[in-house]
């Protein structure tokens, strides 16, 4: 199980920026604070399909999820990617 720390601090690589850039572009509004929402509380965490990294979900809205792929190293959080899909699609 991961503990997060109350001081890990979150980096954000260029893609995920170039990203949220892309979908709001298209009319779909993340903010950093849904992917750090996501990451420290997740409503579903995959630790198996790309290990070492790991894949949060959040809910986005009512039809939809925000999926975060992130790794943990040296107390200091890395978000490589984030995207939004349908509910269901991944789990249950």
């Amino acid at each position: 199980m991961l503990v997060w720390k109350m001081n890990m601090k979150v980096v954000y690589t260029k893609h995920v920026e170039k990203k949220l850039k892309s979908f709001k572009a298209l009319g779909v509004i993340i903010r950093k604070s849904n992917i750090e929402k996501t990451v420290r509380n997740p409503i579903h965490i995959d630790k198996v399909s790309d290990y070492p990294k790991i894949i949060a979900s959040g809910e986005l809205d009512k039809n939809h999820i925000i999926r975060v792929v992130y790794k943990v190293e040296n107390d200091i959080i890395t978000v490589i990617t984030c995207y939004p899909t349908q509910k269901g699609r991944y789990f249950i």
